[in-house]
């Protein structure tokens, strides 16, 4: 299951959990619209079911958007205990499943 998260509640989110991926994604962004249903088929894989899996609106989210970085969209995040592991700008099935795989 993926969660939608804002500024309001991501901090606290990314520091209560283990591990987290998040994806940074805008309104107008093709490529995030296109990787929004891998990103939830992956959420859903049981030998991921140990992180947490957020979207986040980059635009709206301006303090998210810095802690994890983001420089394009989709943007892909990892934390543990709160601190960023990684972090990329990538639509990538490919991509996303390496950084799971490191947590």
């Amino acid at each position: 299951m993926v969660q939608l998260a804002t500024d309001a509640d991501f901090a606290s989110i990314v520091n209560e959990k283990e591990n987290v991926i998040v994806k940074y994604y805008a309104d107008w962004c093709g490529t995030c619209k296109l990787f929004a249903p891998k990103f939830r088929r992956l959420s859903e894989d049981e030998r991921f079911s140990n992180i947490s899996f957020i979207e986040i609106n980059a635009e709206e989210s301006p303090e998210a958007r810095k802690l994890g970085g983001v420089n394009n969209l989709p943007f892909v995040a990892t934390f543990t205990k709160g601190k960023l592991q990684e972090a990329y700008a990538t639509g990538k099935e490919e991509a996303v499943m390496a950084m799971l795989e490191k947590l």
